[in-house]
């Protein structure tokens, strides 16, 4: 303001200087002027004068004419005046702009230069803020943080040496790795960086003792993502790690990140990251052009995020997860033991809650904190590990078997081509197709006579032949896809919706799908009668999920589709529920009661009379009545899938187990047993006499041995 009031001063002064000096010259000029006018130049011009003189006519003389004509001089006074007068006008007119440019700036827009200058002597820094806990049902942390010593480095403190190797010297941290982390600007140019994290605790009194030694370095407690039990649900909590470009350009509602923030990779941690992520911190600190920290200004401490409660119970959690382990490696290396891989899912049928979620092989989530080492996930992405970070559960496409059974009896029912009276003849194989068409029951002796109900509980294929041959004798009556129609109100073919990543669809195949598919291979695009009699028992295109494998049996068990999920509630930082999970609005079957009742009978025969699944369930304590299935999928190429479903109690069913076991053989042989054990854990829990003391899971070691050779791949199924 003082400027712009100097500058009009100045411009006015100038002004008046140059009307007074245009003034006193035009004065001097009128008083000092010589005029011209008072002499004469003359001009003599000849008149009729002889051509020579003395010749001509006598006494003949030339005549002189003289003409006067005034001139006037040009005065250089006048020069000077005029020149002084433009000089003067372009003197004004330059201050004046001046002037009135400065006036503009000082005062005009006097606040955006201010807020302008502001900005570049102080620079706001973001600094983390600690993520919220992850809880089990009943409040058992499964994820939360740990303090850890860090050493900070200003950006200019890479450019003195001294300073560098001194660090280096004290951490044990190589020179050029120091100076290689000072130099990562990716969390901001003025952000300090880490050179160190959990520091040992005289490391950072040293430093902070010998501050002088070490100008621009500072120490803080930071916090950093803890799993305290291992692999425990790892698949369900998933892993943090830096937020990386492609998380900065994918909008997330609700979210701000920067670089060098943490953000969730997979799991949980992925997707609620927002509401487990607090708010950052601020600090304001004077930084020069080249982004040199000068002064701390003010700080702002962060706000940790939110918690989340989940519906996973920690100790049934942990009887899954140590189940797989035991069964496909039980001296650590896959091919040990059964199979060499396996999933399982437990779900309260009640509400959807999944009180478990197993796969194996697994990881340590704390393993990949701060990203993943290259020769771990080298590891990790070949053949040999069996792929630990593959969420099977969700994500895993596979044939049902006869699990199968309990959904395409149901659809037989309903059209007519099933009921509890009519009676079947199984002599091992089955030629309802005509006799270039004939399909084996996995007892390749037979099965004799029997009814609907005995069929379930010894597992006959023919039995389920014939409801496939009813379908196609009467699609023209009833439809194409009667039969896929029916099977998908159990939520086949379709996302069930869980709050995880990565969750696969499964398949339902029709013609439709297969003229696709096979476009390329016409000779193979054609719907045909033995599509539909290898979908009756679960084989041929069929792919479901463990995931949609336990939601189908829940449907069964009560008569109601529920969405499967993991989240319970949302607590802030001082307790508060903020988010409570709100119940899906459950589905109604549009299934018969009478039939629901018909095929649950079945069921609870598989539990009580099939040999291997009534052991099983004996031998892990389980008194109450269960309703169960069996299966056993044909893969090419590869040695038999074993699946098993089951729930109970069977008159008030609260828990149902979905589990399959990747090339471990006979579902009532790898995956029964398994399945037994973690639903007698949840019935047990509800009882109070589970035990809940935990201890961390190991997670895989990625090491695997080729199988035994017990089971031939693509050999007829001895079992079911």
């Amino acid at each position: 303001m003082i400027l712009a009031i100097a500058a009009i001063l100045i411009t006015l002064t100038a002004l008046a200087v140059g009307v007074l000096v245009a003034y006193r010259i035009s004065r001097k000029k009128k008083s000092s002027q010589i005029s011209a006018g008072k002499h004469s130049v003359e001009s003599i011009k000849s008149i009729g004068m002889p051509s020579s003189v003395g010749s001509g006519a006598k006494g003949s003389r030339g005549i002189l004419q003289v003409n006067q004509s005034p001139m006037k001089a040009i005065n250089p006074l006048e020069k000077l005046r005029l020149r002084l007068v433009a000089m003067g006008v372009f003197t004004a007119a330059v201050f004046g702009s001046l002037g009135v440019r400065l006036w503009g700036m000082q005062v005009l827009t006097n606040d955006e230069y201010r807020q302008k200058a502001e900005e570049n002597t102080f620079t706001t820094v973001s600094t983390t803020a600690p993520r919220g806990y992850i809880f089990d049902s009943d409040g058992i942390p499964l994820v939360k943080n740990r303090t850890s010593l860090t050493v900070l480095a200003d950006a200019e403190v890479a450019r003195d040496r001294a300073v560098v190797q001194r660090l280096s010297a004290l951490l044990g941290v190589p020179h050029n790795i120091v100076r290689q982390r000072i130099q990562d600007s990716s969390s901001g140019a003025q952000s300090q960086r880490v050179v160190a994290r959990n520091v040992r605790l005289r490391d950072v009194a040293f430093i902070a003792e010998h501050a002088t030694a070490f100008p621009g370095v500072t120490t803080q407690t930071r916090t950093t993502r803890e799993y305290p039990w291992g692999a425990l649900a790892a698949h369900v909590l998933g892993y943090t790690g830096p937020v990386s470009e492609d998380d900065m350009k994918a909008f997330r509602e609700g979210s701000y990140l920067e670089m060098g923030d943490t953000v969730g990779k997979s799991g949980i941690e992925a997707v609620y990251d927002t509401v487990l992520s607090g708010d950052h911190g601020q600090r304001v600190v004077v930084a020069d052009a080249d982004g040199t920290v000068r002064q701390v200004v003010s700080e702002t401490a962060p706000t940790k995020g939110n918690d989340i409660y989940l519906t996973l119970r920690a100790p049934v959690q942990q009887v899954a997860d140590r189940a797989l382990a035991a069964l496909v490696a039980p001296t650590g290396d896959i091919g040990t033991g059964k199979g060499v891989a396996a999933s399982l899912v437990c779900m309260d049928v009640s509400d959807g809650g999944i009180i478990a979620l197993a796969n194996y092989p697994t990881y340590t989530p704390e393993s990949f904190i701060g990203g993943i080492p290259q020769e771990v996930w080298d590891l990790f992405s070949s053949a040999e590990s069996f792929y630990p970070l593959f969420n099977r559960a969700i994500a895993g496409g596979y044939p049902a078997a006869s699990t199968f059974k309990a959904f395409t009896g149901l659809a037989g029912f309903e059209h007519g081509f099933a009921d509890a009276t009519r009676e079947w003849d199984c002599q091992g194989s089955w030629t309802g197709f005509g006799e270039d068409d004939e399909q084996k029951c996995w007892n390749l002796s037979g099965h004799g006579h029997l009814n609907f109900r005995s069929g379930v509980v010894v597992s006959c294929d023919v039995v389920f032949y014939e409801i496939a041959k009813g379908f196609y004798d009467e699609r023209h009556r009833i439809g194409e896809t009667a039969l896929q129609e029916f099977i998908k109100r159990f939520g086949f073919g379709t996302l069930t919706g869980i709050d995880l990543d990565g969750e696969q669809a499964g398949r339902i195949p029709d013609a439709e799908w297969k003229t696709e598919a096979f476009r390329n291979v016409p000779e193979g695009s054609m719907w045909v009668p033995g599509d539909l009699s290898n979908m009756s028992i679960g084989q041929g295109d069929v792919l479901v999920t463990p995931i949609q494998m336990a939601a189908g049996y829940a449907a069964v068990a009560t008569g109601r589709l529920v969405k499967p999920h993991l989240l319970k509630e949302v607590k802030n930082s001082e307790g508060n529920t903020v988010v409570a999970a709100k119940a899906e609005e459950e589905q109604l079957l549009d299934v018969s009661p009478e039939h629901l009742a018909i095929m649950r009978d079945a069921l609870k025969g598989v539990a009580e009379e099939d040999a291997n699944v009534s052991r099983a369930f004996a031998e892990n304590d389980i008194r109450v009545p269960a309703a169960a299935k069996t299966g056993t999928a044909e893969v090419k190429g590869k040695k038999d899938y074993g699946w098993f479903a089951c729930y109970a109690p069977f008159d008030a069913p609260r828990y149902v187990v979905a589990c399959v076991v990747e090339q471990g053989g006979a579902g009532a042989l790898s995956a029964c047993p398994v399945s037994a054990q973690v639903l007698s854990a949840a019935l047990s829990f509800d009882e109070g006499t589970l035990s809940t003391v935990l201890a961390p899971v190991p997670g895989s070691s990625g090491k695997s041995v080729p199988l035994p050779d017990d089971n031939n791949a693509g050999s007829p199924r001895r079992t079911d």
